[in-house]
């Protein structure tokens, strides 16, 4: 194997995001790897879609302001749907070497009726699969 070289990070915009981008910045710095930032947008209305698209971006922005501190190259990219589907929506069309998100360890309500997208993930990704817990 001759390691990381695209890394696709999901985002969602929660404070669970640094704790993950600390574990990919320590992994792709000594790599070189690329690390491409995805966040989904998830709404149900188009002035939702917007102000969540607005919020996104400032996140994204953010992010890449730290990683790129760290001496690390990122891309940003943003989606519209459902977050587990455009997440291997994205892995399908572009190249990636290791998917990182973060799992949130919702509570057992919580999984009933929302489910998780790192569970729906897991046994469809292509690709490795770097999971980070929340804590």
């Amino acid at each position: 194997m001759e390691g990381y070289r695209d890394i696709l990070v999901a985002i969602d915009c929660s404070p669970v995001d640094e704790t993950l981008l600390d574990h990919v910045s320590a992994l792709a710095a000594p790599l070189g790897a690329r690390v491409h930032l995805l966040h989904v947008v998830h709404s149900h209305t188009l002035d939702q879609e917007r102000t969540l698209r607005e919020q996104a971006m400032q996140a994204l922005e953010r992010y890449r302001t730290t990683l790129t501190h760290d001496g690390l190259e990122v891309e940003l990219h943003i989606r519209s749907g459902e977050p587990d589907r455009e997440i291997l929506k994205e892995i399908g069309e572009q190249r990636y070497d290791l998917l990182a998100l973060a799992a949130h360890g919702h509570g057992m309500l919580e999984r009933a009726l929302f489910g998780s997208v790192s569970r729906r993930i897991r046994d469809k990704v292509s690709i490795p699969l770097l999971l980070v817990g929340a804590g």
